[in-house]
């Protein structure tokens, strides 16, 4: 059974659909498509899959597509492959009309999202995402962009999709470790924001990871309706408070892009360098006195049952400290971290006392 949700932002508000054999439903798509032309963006893992199903849908109403197929892997959300997208575009004579439309995992809707943003200074866009990670994260919110090599997603837009369209089927590809990665985003909505579901998911973990349907669907529909209801409160991340708003999405983020920086982009997968950044938070949760050791040991055994890395590995306290120093949420040159008060409620802090981070540095890579 098909789910829709929406996100909340006025005239631009869209819907999310969540459900099985979704690629081939032509009517949920037409919405989003006001001409007879689309280009589709994609990757070299992907594309066997899913393109040519995705085309023959488009087909059927009576639309062509134009496939753009990149290279596969975090390693290449830059702007050497942006460009490759920007000139398939031009040398196709792509309108202001052309919907751009991402059919991948989250480095592609990010690289088509930020595509979509500045080519003729915005075109229509399509969320379509065949990963876990970006089923329940990435493509939904309109956080669009790509890595420079000082830092992961420090260049991009927010630019929001007319639609995301999440056909579960596609997770029956997925690889497992990346299936794992995407858990951790799952995982994080409750600890950031709803105990009943990170206590739903101690439950029903083991399920998720067998790829059991029916716990999935309620897993990415959660998760989607957490985040729809976090973006439409505060669509451009500037609440600036404790509460966080937006913010709080990266909990584990800026010890997880430091570790996806720092061991080379694609050697950690995004929701690896998440589950173990996750931890470290948890880690300085505790030694502010927010949290308990049993409370640290709840997070750290469930992100061990979902297979993801719960030791980070040893860049330095001051290769750490560097790259951290680049994270978006850095405000007047101090840290700001998103750590968690309990299990099922966050806030962003600012006023961590440098040796207790260093002692999280030190602790959690040693596991």
């Amino acid at each position: 059974m098909m789910q829709i949700l929406t996100v909340g932002l006025g005239e631009r508000s869209y819907p999310i659909h969540i459900g099985s054999g979704l690629l081939g439903r032509a009517e949920l798509l037409q919405p989003a498509l006001p001409n007879k032309r689309a280009a589709i963006v994609t990757n070299t893992t992907v594309a066997p899959l899913y393109l040519e199903k995705l085309r023959q849908t488009l087909q059927s109403i009576g639309v062509s597509s134009m496939p753009i197929i990149l290279p596969d892997g975090e390693e290449y959300k830059n702007s050497a492959t942006l460009n490759q997208i920007y000139d398939a575009l031009l040398a196709s004579r792509c309108e202001r009309s052309t919907p751009l439309i991402a059919l991948g995992g989250g480095v592609i809707g990010d690289m088509t999202g930020y595509a979509a943003a500045t080519y003729l200074r915005g075109v229509p866009f399509i969320q379509i995402p065949t990963t876990l990670l970006a089923q329940v994260d990435s493509s939904v919110g309109g956080k669009t962009g790509i890595n420079h090599p000082l830092g992961k997603n420090m260049i991009g837009a927010f630019y929001q999709p007319q639609l995301v369209l999440a056909d579960t089927d596609t997770l029956d590809t997925l690889p497992d470790n990346e299936l794992a990665a995407g858990l951790a985003e799952v995982i994080k909505y409750g600890l950031i924001r709803d105990l009943k579901f990170f206590e739903w998911l101690e439950q029903n973990i083991d399920k998720l990871l067998a790829r059991d349907t029916e716990a999935l669907q309620y897993a990415i529909a959660h998760s989607c309706r957490n985040k729809a209801e976090v973006v439409a409160a505060d669509e451009y991340e500037r609440d600036g408070c404790e509460s966080g708003g937006r913010a709080l999405l990266n909990l584990g983020h800026t010890f997880g892009h430091a570790i996806e920086s720092g061991m080379g982009y694609g050697n950690w997968l995004h929701g690896e360098g998440v589950a173990a950044g996750t931890v470290m938070a948890a880690d300085l949760s505790q030694r502010l006195g927010w949290i308990g050791a049993q409370d640290v040991a709840r997070i750290r055994g469930l992100f061990e049952r979902a297979r993801l890395p719960i030791v980070a590995p040893d860049l330095g306290v001051e290769k750490y400290l560097e790259l951290m120093g680049l994270d978006k949420k850095v405000e007047g040159g101090k840290m700001r971290f998103v750590l968690l008060r309990e299990i099922g409620r966050a806030v962003v802090y600012g006023d961590v006392p440098p040796v207790l981070l260093q002692q999280t540095l030190e602790a959690c890579v040693h596991g």
